[in-house]
């Protein structure tokens, strides 16, 4: 077996392998033995039959499958150990088998070979960081309150007046030169396309025209996708959501004494979300500047297996919807290979801020609950709408706990960031930041008793407001 060694970063190291002719015939024997304890031969018991009466029950990719599998696997091993290599147990290592050939004894294949993350951190505490100061207007509570209005609303014909935006359309859109009775779509006014958007409103009922549309790249109809047509458009139906009135009656609806408690409530709904939106900014601040600061390698396999699994679902997601992965990257205004691209990086930050978070977690020697636990178990229920017991056990059955796990951690670190940062508010008025604020409430005592008197100030922060 011949071993070649290319250290690709600190915590990566691939190995060319070229097995030997005595190897990749007893990976063949061994394939085959495997594969005889499951197929089933008259007079034979299972892993007892010959071994070319097995080959006969078995097709080539099977049996090249299986034996590149017993190949890897026994000589892997011998590679790591002849290198002198110890690799992080927690990483599977990346293979590529580049040859394989029975009848020519010849197999080679490279592996990527993940080591142990190094990090150096950075000093974490008094961290600086910017929020935004949480205003809720009038305008914002009566915007929700009416969406909550729509969504009670009916829907009802529109008969007395034409088409306006917001209202709900079935539109006819006939190409021309076509054939046939064309395409019928149902819009909301005013949220189609432009060369559309501008031709319906102001339309009657089962009225028609004649427009020029230029339809969008990312159009259902794949066949005028990207096209400028000429088109005759007939708007058969208008409809609009017909609203309750609201009063106490509405309000009583939707769990509310009177319109003032509807309202108190929204506004506090609206300050609740808007402290998350703010504590996730913050998070992603202090995340980012503790991880450019410190110095951190991790193995290409981290990060490329969190990208791939990313890239798989993606697929899987665009084919139920009848799309291919180069639509996708399309749609989002970048080729396969730069979509690609985008999550590698993404999913390298993704892996070093984890390192980070695990490297605090430890140097700080924090624990996490059962209560924590829980807690972040009802909160993942709550986001893949399952109840909490389910979920859990779909966790131990495909083997995810540790992602329940790693969530609490990950929010027990951030707790630990945001109280010992030094956090500006800030509030836009009229487009232009108000004057910075610094926070004025100090971390615990035992921190504050041992700083000096000129280091009090920098060690100030907002702590933040319980979840």
């Amino acid at each position: 077996m011949q071993i070649t060694r290319e250290d690709l970063n600190p915590c990566t190291i691939k190995l060319s392998v070229v097995c030997s002719p005595e190897q990749v015939s007893d990976a063949f024997d061994r394939a085959l033995k495997a594969i005889s304890k499951e197929v089933r031969l008259p007079g034979f018991r299972p892993g007892h039959a010959p071994k070319h009466m097995v080959e006969k029950m078995v097709s080539k990719d099977e049996l090249y499958n299986q034996a590149a599998d017993e190949l890897v696997r026994r000589t892997y091993e011998k590679a790591l150990k002849d290198q002198n290599i110890e690799p992080d147990p927690g990483v599977r290592p990346s293979v590529e088998l580049e040859e394989l050939d029975r009848e020519a004894k010849i197999a080679t294949y490279s592996a990527k070979v993940p080591l142990p993350p190094k990090i150096e951190l950075s000093e974490y505490k008094g961290l600086p960081a910017n929020r935004p100061a949480i205003e809720v207007t009038d305008e914002e509570v009566q915007y929700q309150i009416t969406e909550l209005r729509k969504r009670q609303g009916s829907r009802e014909a529109v008969l007395d007046r034409n088409a306006q935006e917001g209202d709900y359309g079935v539109v006819n859109i006939k190409v021309e030169g076509e054939s046939g009775e064309g395409r019928t779509f149902m819009v909301v006014i005013g949220q189609t396309f432009p060369s559309l958007d501008a031709a319906l409103p102001g339309m009657a009922s089962e009225e028609m025209r004649s427009v020029e549309l230029e339809f969008p790249d990312n159009f259902s109809d794949k066949a005028l996708a990207g096209t400028k047509q000429k088109s005759q458009i007939t708007l058969n139906s208008i409809s609009a959501v017909s609203m309750p009135e609201l009063n106490d009656e509405f309000a009583k609806a939707l769990n509310s004494d009177s319109v003032e408690e509807l309202t108190a409530r929204m506004r506090e709904s609206i300050v609740q979300a808007k402290e998350q939106m703010t504590r996730d900014m913050v998070q992603d601040q202090l995340l980012e500047s503790l991880r450019g600061s410190s110095k951190i390698e991790v193995s290409d396999n981290m990060w490329e297996a969190l990208a791939n699994q990313r890239l798989s679902q993606i697929s899987q997601e665009v084919r139920r919807q009848g799309k291919t992965i180069e639509d996708y990257a399309k749609e989002n205004g970048m080729t396969v290979d730069e979509l690609v691209k985008a999550w590698h990086e993404q999913a390298k930050v993704h892996v070093e801020r984890a390192m980070v978070v695990r490297e605090v977690f430890a140097k700080e020697k924090l624990a996490i609950t059962n209560e924590e636990l829980n807690t972040e178990l009802f909160a993942m229920a709550q986001e893949y709408q399952m109840e909490p017991m389910e979920l859990l056990e779909a966790m131990r059955k495909d083997g995810s706990l540790q992602e329940l796990q790693f969530r609490a951690i990950s929010r027990k670190v951030t707790d630990f960031l945001i109280e010992n940062a030094v956090i500006t508010e800030t509030a836009e008025v009229g487009g232009s930041e108000k004057p910075a604020k610094k926070s004025t409430k100090a971390k615990p005592a035992k921190e504050a008793d041992v700083a000096t008197e000129e280091e009090a100030p920098k060690k100030k922060a907002t702590k933040k407001k319980s979840e």
